[in-house]
């Protein structure tokens, strides 16, 4: 069996990352896919449930499997951490299964590090102005968080260049089809041909 393919996505909030993952688990694609449910330690949001959008745990919890060496990376945000376990991470990709990791520029340079072959993207926005309209209207943060949130977007925006791939989310269905062409791109990459067909290869190449 072929290993799985481990991609990374980063994007300011807003952006519309997470539509764009749930969009991309809708369509029609060659290849299974799963995304990586993160452990954090903030509160859980409307409409959020433990096991499906994040594993909501306590602060002491998190420390805990810190010292335990559980994660792949961490990193805290606004005063809560965010965490992805190594042994989900590591038990899809040996099933074959591709996994998207959604995680911040931070939380990316430590997964490069440990996985190197891991297929990093980054999504920009189409302009501030739209990444602002799209925080107001969630209708959850005061302005003053928006405004903090707006100073860490282009924070994190300055980070794009250290990515493999990069995708402006201005129209939501070739966004969809630009993530799925990056997706099979890598599955047909000759490395990853080669390991997953070396059987037949050698037959062909038999003289």
């Amino acid at each position: 069996m072929s290993q799985g393919i481990l991609f990374i996505i980063s994007a300011p909030s807003g952006t519309g990352k997470s539509s764009l993952i749930k969009g991309l688990l809708k369509t029609k694609c060659f290849y299974n896919i799963q995304v990586s449910i993160s452990h954090t330690t903030r509160i859980m949001r409307p409409g959020e449930c433990h096991g499906k959008h994040y594993y909501f745990i306590s602060k002491k919890e998190f420390r805990f499997m810190i010292k335990q060496k559980s994660f792949l990376e961490y990193a805290k945000v606004f005063n809560n951490y965010y965490g992805t376990s190594r042994k989900f991470i590591e038990k899809m990709l040996i099933s074959g299964i591709d996994v998207f990791l959604d995680i911040d520029w931070q939380g990316a340079n430590q997964i490069r590090y440990k996985i190197p072959n891991a297929r990093s993207i980054f999504l920009l926005p189409p302009s501030k102005d739209i990444l602002y309209k799209r925080l107001r209207s969630r209708g959850q943060d005061s302005d003053t968080v928006i405004s903090k949130r707006m100073e860490k977007a282009v924070d994190e925006m300055n980070h794009y260049s250290e990515y493999d791939y990069l995708i402006i989310n201005d129209n939501f269905e070739k966004a969809i089809n630009d993530l799925k062409t990056i997706i099979i791109a890598e599955h047909l990459c000759l490395l990853h041909q080669k390991k997953k067909h070396n059987v037949l290869i050698s037959e062909l190449l038999r003289t």
